[in-house]
């Protein structure tokens, strides 16, 4: 392969990221991320965290796994590369008066020393890096031996991984960048940590949507959810209206309330692996 077609082969991860961070900079993802709580709980459970670890998450959003690391008196950092997000986490904390340290990072170059953490965890967060492998390595660089990485990952064939798929027909995924649903796999996990770990426990869990309506749910997603957002910000009156109609179908397959409600479990992979 020559210079020339090996550069056109390399995705360009720095504007990848740019399109992503303005993506998840639109709406107001954090309206959404507190109702995922409870995931970050059960994953602090799963974890057996202790007072006085030191945790890092990453890509943390808004702070579900921070303020329950934090609830649990370890000592956490909570790092994201969306300024705004980690703002709305922070107030979170300061309203619980919990010490938090923020760091603005980006979870493929985390700026912090090898082994400087005892947990490392992520919670429907980094699962969306377009460089995988890469953030995945970061994780494993900074978790100290015999430490743990935790993770919550939605799974292809559930809920999120379907709204996915929807989107996709839309706005078709950014050259080079790869499903996050990948991290929601088992054998995808074994390949980003099975070399550095010592033991991987995967859980399969749901976590269910609770809403007024379908209609609610799709109103909330389409001002808050960035990539929801953005998708029906790039699109024409026509196809807003086709894919309103695909998102309804698909949460109509997956809603179990018949009182007009809904309530959609949706599938993910709840991880635990101590490092090497």
């Amino acid at each position: 392969m020559n210079m020339t077609a090996l550069q056109q082969s390399v995705p360009d991860y720095a504007a990848i990221k740019a399109k992503q961070n303005a993506a998840w900079s639109s709406g107001d993802y954090a309206m959404i991320g507190t109702t995922l709580q409870i995931v970050g709980e059960d994953l602090a459970e799963a974890l057996d965290l202790r007072g006085g670890q030191k945790v890092l998450d990453v890509a943390a959003g808004n702070g579900n796994f921070t303020l329950a690391a934090a609830r649990r008196w370890s000592e956490v950092t909570s790092s994201d590369y969306v300024s705004t997000l980690l703002a709305r986490g922070k107030e979170r904390a300061t309203a619980e008066r919990l010490d938090v340290t923020y760091q603005v990072a980006d979870a493929e170059d985390l700026p912090f020393a090898e082994a400087a953490f005892d947990v490392v965890a992520s919670t429907f967060g980094v699962m969306f890096t377009p460089n995988q492998d890469k953030a995945a390595a970061e994780m494993l660089r900074v978790c100290r031996s015999g430490g743990k990485i935790g993770l919550a990952n939605w799974t292809p064939e559930g809920f999120i991984g379907a709204l996915f798929k929807v989107i996709g027909r839309y706005a078709p995924p950014l050259a080079g960048v790869k499903s996050p649903a990948l991290w929601g796999t088992r054998a995808r996990l074994t390949e980003f940590f099975g070399a550095g770990a010592r033991e991987i426990r995967i859980a399969e869990k749901t976590f269910a949507f609770r809403y007024r309506s379908p209609q609610h749910w799709l109103s909330i997603f389409q001002d808050f959810y960035g990539p929801v957002h953005k998708t029906y910000g790039a699109l024409d009156a026509e196809k807003q209206t086709a894919l309103t109609q695909d998102i309804l179908d698909l949460v109509s397959r997956f809603n179990v309330a018949s009182d007009g409600t809904m309530v959609i479990p949706a599938d993910y992979l709840e991880v635990v692996i101590t490092r090497q």
